[in-house]
């Protein structure tokens, strides 16, 4: 540690303070706000969702630009140990009980603190570990790493500065990242929207034999037959988790419906509606419900033209039109031979179209991890700055 560096505990620093507490009786339209965890969103002091109560308020309880607002409690894990630096207030605020206040002459050094892992190891967060509530004996048994006042507004200007330019390029890969994948969609839609000459009308019913497994829940086992649920069914490809399994001797009596082949085209009936995926292994794979295995006569129909043909903008948007439920969204399988499409006659020109879109979704996806990359990385920076911050090497 640096000369003049010191090791404090967080009450010899700071003082804290637990928030109001009120009832469903005195929310009202109007008073004074309260602050509660939702008010907390990355780190910044969200207004969008205000709640208010009408009973007296004492001034200890009332919010202060340069306070620290924690998220303290609540019932998701992630938003324990949140902070935020309060700044000017548009009117006055106070804040709820699940929230606790600090407030010290430190307050935008601690506000820095509070983000690091020098903070959260102490109260036993970690990338694999999160906790209920921060109680104040936690809080009191806090140990900061204290430099000089002077040495504090050098290091928040170096992390004010740093941490602009940090969400400025994560934003900036945000938007190229979307921008990839609204190009991808937005040709895909084009081709089942524009299409040419030599194109043939048709129902998904007439073009495609379906293997229904909706309704069936087999008996899973440790290890044996791979079993896919609709949980593996994702939009254009199929996720391995989670792994699940039905006993090899059960294979044959379960999949008495028909028995899929590489290549054929998977589609969810609800929860969720309409991913769409392909069979990609000559392994032998049980179904689950939910699941309506598709398949094409390949004389007339490319496999890989029909999983792109139900991905597209249009198709999605007739399915969910005639979904039905109303908290989980599904559709009925004679609903859905129902689905008007439409393909081009030769296989030759399906398969031109299917080149096209691999390619420009292998591009895509490319693209796509070097942006996920890259926001990895700006990440890592932010760790590692406040670690260098706190452990006086900034």
């Amino acid at each position: 540690m640096k000369n003049g560096w010191e090791i404090r505990r967080l009450p010899e620093i700071a003082e804290y303070s637990i928030g109001l507490t009120y009832s469903p009786k005195d929310v009202s339209d109007k008073g004074l706000v309260v602050l509660r965890s939702s008010n907390i969103q990355n780190d910044q002091l969200d207004l969008s969702d205000l709640v208010r109560v009408t009973r007296p308020v004492k001034d200890t309880l009332k919010v202060r630009g340069g306070d620290i607002l924690m998220c303290s409690r609540n019932g998701s894990k992630r938003l324990v140990g949140k902070t935020t630096l309060i700044g000017k207030l548009p009117e006055e605020m106070t804040f709820g009980t699940f929230m606790t206040v600090i407030r010290g002459k430190s307050n935008p050094y601690l506000a820095w603190f509070f983000k690091s892992d020098a903070f959260r190891e102490q109260i036993g967060v970690g990338e694999n570990t999160m906790i209920n509530q921060v109680t104040k004996y936690m809080l009191d048994a806090i140990r900061v790493p204290l430099p000089p006042l002077s040495e504090q507004k050098r290091i928040v200007g170096i992390l004010d500065e740093s941490f602009d330019g940090i969400a400025t390029a994560a934003a900036n890969s945000e938007k190229n990242l979307k921008n990839a994948r609204a190009i991808f969609e937005s040709y895909l839609e084009s081709v089942f929207t524009q299409r040419g000459v030599g194109w043939v009308e048709s129902t998904i019913g007439d073009a495609i034999r379906f293997i229904d497994y909706r309704g069936k829940t087999p008996i899973k086992t440790a290890g044996g037959v791979r079993l896919i649920t609709a949980k593996n069914v994702k939009m254009g490809y199929l996720q391995e988790a989670p792994k699940e399994f039905i006993a090899p001797a059960s294979y044959q009596g379960w999949m008495t419906r028909g028995i899929p082949q590489k290549g054929d085209v998977l589609f969810t009936t609800e929860a969720p509606l309409a991913n769409v995926a392909q069979l990609d292994t000559d392994e032998k794979v049980a179904f689950a419900q939910r699941i309506i295995v598709m398949q094409t006569d390949k004389t007339k129909l490319d496999s890989t033209f029909l999983k792109y043909l139900l991905l597209s903008g249009p198709i999605q948007q007739r399915i969910r039109a005639d979904g039905t439920g109303a908290t989980v969204q599904g559709i009925k399988a004679s609903l859905l031979r129902l689905i008007e499409i439409s393909f081009p006659k030769t296989l030759a020109e399906q398969e031109r179209i299917v080149e096209i879109l691999d390619a420009l979704r292998e591009e895509t996806e490319r693209l796509a991890v070097i942006y996920e990359q890259k926001l990895e990385a700006l990440d890592a920076l932010k760790k590692s700055l406040l670690h260098r911050a706190f452990t006086a090497q900034l």
